[in-house]
């Protein structure tokens, strides 16, 4: 016959030692399993080693907590892959996103660098431009700074190098992966959508303060790269980088379309373009298609680089975008 004392259950409730001796032995599992977790999450990262944009081998001992930007689309690539926390100082220039107003502005970065107000902020990385002068990472790396050089990227695949670069030197590569597919994604929508179209003409206006050269973007630019992955043919691709173009090229070129980069410290509108003396026999102003793009969008080599695609895209080829 079963006798009820053996039973386990029993025995548990006549042991009240028993009992608390287990739940010690529980706890004390819980809490070296929690241990060891957050031992593991607040682990610090090993060092840092990348080739910046100079082909300079830069190391860090750990991803970098205080960094200064020294060109806004760095301080665009910072943010967007969740390192903007990190950012202890910009340069005046820096205006986006909106919460980097709120970061400390170490001036301007025409000239001379304020290097005493670089210096206060105690960073342990300077986030450089290959428009950064080289005398200014002199300076710097003279008093004892880390610099690091972004390159300019030539293409969308240069641009998600950056970002990886950047998740990289700030701890947030999986955040910069997960950008980089998701721009990535966007591009091959515009392109697929725009595969089968027609080319459309265009010329690009960098900067029409003279209307009868004005200067425009031609071969080996991001400008003349988003012309043609948005379905348009630049007409001035015979021009090697940036350049000026007559007048009278421009008129017997015709683009279809017109597009000019706008901003705060830029003239050109729509309609003063269009009042421009030999303008008004060019196709694209008789039929309206002048087009504004931002110039940030397009002269920072961020992630708004496609929202400017998709922004040239759906201009070139409304159709196609409904």
């Amino acid at each position: 016959m079963h006798d009820p004392k053996s039973n386990t259950l029993f025995d548990t409730i006549r042991s009240p030692a028993r009992l608390v001796g287990r739940a010690w032995v529980i706890a004390l599992v819980l809490i070296l399993v929690l241990a060891a977790c957050t031992s593991s999450a607040d682990a610090p990262a090993g060092p840092v080693q990348i080739m910046d944009g100079l082909d300079r081998e830069i190391t860090l001992e750990g991803p970098a907590q205080r960094i200064v930007s020294l060109a806004p689309s760095n301080t665009e690539i910072l943010f967007a892959v969740g390192a903007g926390s990190q950012v202890v100082g910009r340069d005046e220039i820096s205006d986006f996103p909106a919460q980097a107003a709120d970061v400390s502005s170490i001036g301007t970065t025409f000239g001379e660098l304020n290097t005493e107000a670089i210096l206060a902020l105690e960073p342990d990385l300077v986030l450089a431009a290959t428009i950064t002068a080289p005398e200014q990472l002199q300076t710097l790396e003279t008093l004892g700074l880390t610099t690091f050089v972004l390159s300019n990227p030539t293409d969308f695949e240069g641009l998600y190098d950056n970002l990886a670069t950047v998740g990289q030197l700030t701890g947030h590569s999986e955040q910069a992966a997960d950008l980089a597919e998701e721009l990535r994604a966007r591009v091959e929508a515009v392109t697929t959508a725009t595969a089968g179209a027609a080319p459309a003409s265009v010329f690009y206006e960098v900067d029409g303060s003279d209307s009868s050269a004005p200067w425009t973007t031609g071969a080996g630019t991001f400008q003349d790269l988003l012309i043609d992955l948005a379905g348009g043919a630049n007409v001035a691709s015979g021009i090697e980088g940036w350049g000026q173009i007559d007048l009278e090229a421009l008129v017997t070129s015709d683009p279809e379309v017109i597009m000019f980069a706008y901003g705060p410290f830029i003239a050109t509108t729509v309609d003063t373009l269009g009042l421009r003396p030999g303008w008004d026999g060019i196709s694209a102003v008789q039929m309206d298609r002048v087009i504004p793009i931002d110039t940030n969008w397009v002269d920072r080599p961020g992630p708004r680089l496609v929202d400017a695609l998709e922004a040239i895209a759906e201009a070139l080829h409304p159709e196609l975008f409904d």
